[in-house]
């Protein structure tokens, strides 16, 4: 089954149109959706998966129970490394997602480092990512690390250094070669 990494920025609390047609297309085609627990984007598509009765999904989280679950789907944790707090904290679950889709649909908000590093995380393993950017109302794929360059391009400077800031030494790497 081919798993999708469905994500976002925690800042998204209605999904656009396009983001909407492709989940259902998702459902449709029924393929397997790896998605958080996080608010925001996790929680809205999480809704409309619910709503749509869909059963391949798996919610991963940090902490002992997900925030949000909101189909009762399997619940995978993925703990944090000892001490970890806030986005470090969710980072590793993250990651995994990342390791185990074919594919990935992100909604990014222009701000949020986490979806821009998920982003990154899967193209790093060459699965491609459809993004879409709500701050420039625009949908790209995002099929390597010199697309995510482009897109990361147009992010204010405060976020490109957040991004970098979050990157582990691996995402760094991948990016100076």
């Amino acid at each position: 089954m081919t798993m999708i990494f469905l994500g976002g920025s925690r800042d998204i609390f209605e999904l656009p149109v396009p983001v909407i047609e492709r989940i259902g297309a998702i459902v449709a085609t029924e393929h397997g959706v790896l998605i958080g627990d996080a608010p925001g984007a996790d929680a809205e598509m999480q809704g409309l998966l619910a709503g749509y009765n869909y059963e391949h999904v798996g919610v991963f989280h940090a902490g002992p129970e997900p925030r949000n679950n909101l189909g009762d789907w399997a619940a995978y944790p993925v703990p944090p490394p000892h001490g970890a707090e806030g986005f470090a904290a969710h980072a590793s679950k993250d990651r995994e997602m990342a390791r185990r889709a074919d594919f990935g649909l992100m909604v990014w908000d222009g701000a949020s480092p986490g979806t821009c590093l998920n982003v990154l995380r899967l193209v790093m393993k060459g699965s491609p990512c459809v993004v879409c950017d709500t701050m420039r109302g625009m949908m790209a794929t995002v099929r390597d690390t010199m697309d995510w360059r482009a897109v990361l391009q147009h992010a204010d400077p405060e976020v490109r250094r957040a991004v970098e800031a979050r990157m582990s030494e691996n995402e760094r790497l991948v990016l100076e070669a």
